[in-house]
């Protein structure tokens, strides 16, 4: 099994081409225009917030927790900074589902909704898909958004504490790893909360941030909304 992520991953690695780019913070520029638009010349902002349990706010014992989830926390966050803004924030994730399952709704649940703005995080239940399967899922779900214009930010998982992710053997690396490949060969942008819950498993912190055993509390939702914060600013 290892050798075969290996193998997947060098070959994720070869499909990048050399001149792509993660795309930085002037990524949502035009989307920030609009934020700052007045009425009558404003428009309402659609943020999409598409995967599994975590962006639906999924806490202990099946509490959804909903404004202690990272797209509301962002949307707070926005309020702050773009007072005459017109924000929806739209969660179409769905607890246990990976990207695979994920993609064969796609059309119908997200793009439905007209995103300005999808944010992808799917990583932490598609370890337990094979490797290449979630990354054509994956592909197709951005492939569909950017040929409707729609701005894309991929994120890495929040961590589940029965893998050591301090491990480099780990099941969710070569996942997090192919997240970065993808926004990388399209472009997109990137939110990566993961080296951050690194580094708070190697400080032996990681309860202080977690609702659950795999879901984070607000504290922990609030390292994910950090991250995409300076796609905003």
């Amino acid at each position: 099994m290892k050798q075969a992520l290996i193998f997947l991953f060098l070959l994720n690695i070869l499909a990048v081409p050399a001149n792509a780019q993660i795309a930085d913070t002037s990524y949502l520029q035009n989307v920030k225009k609009e934020l700052n638009a007045l009425w009558p010349k404003n428009r309402t902002i659609n943020l999409v917030f598409h995967g599994h349990s975590v962006p639906a706010g999924y806490g202990d014992r099946h509490e959804v927790n909903t404004l202690r989830s990272y797209p509301n926390l962002l949307l707070k966050v926005l309020k702050e900074k773009y007072p005459y803004a017109v924000i929806n924030v739209i969660v179409t994730a769905i607890g246990g589902e990976n990207a695979i399952k994920g993609a064969a709704r796609f059309e119908s649940d997200v793009l439905a909704h007209k995103p300005d703005v999808l944010f992808i995080d799917y990583a932490l239940n598609d370890r337990f898909a094979p490797l290449d399967k979630t990354k054509e899922a994956w592909e197709t779900m951005i492939r569909q958004a950017q040929a409707k214009n729609i701005k894309v930010i991929l994120l890495t998982p929040s961590p589940d504490q029965r893998t050591d992710i301090t491990d480099p053997a780990n099941p969710l690396d070569p996942y997090a790893e192919q997240i970065r490949l993808l926004a990388k060969q399209y472009q997109t942008g990137l939110a990566d909360p993961y080296p951050v819950f690194k580094k708070i498993v190697k400080a032996g912190e990681l309860k202080k941030y977690m609702a659950s055993v795999n879901h984070p509390n607000e504290a922990g939702h609030l390292i994910i909304t950090e991250t995409i914060k300076p796609y905003f600013y």
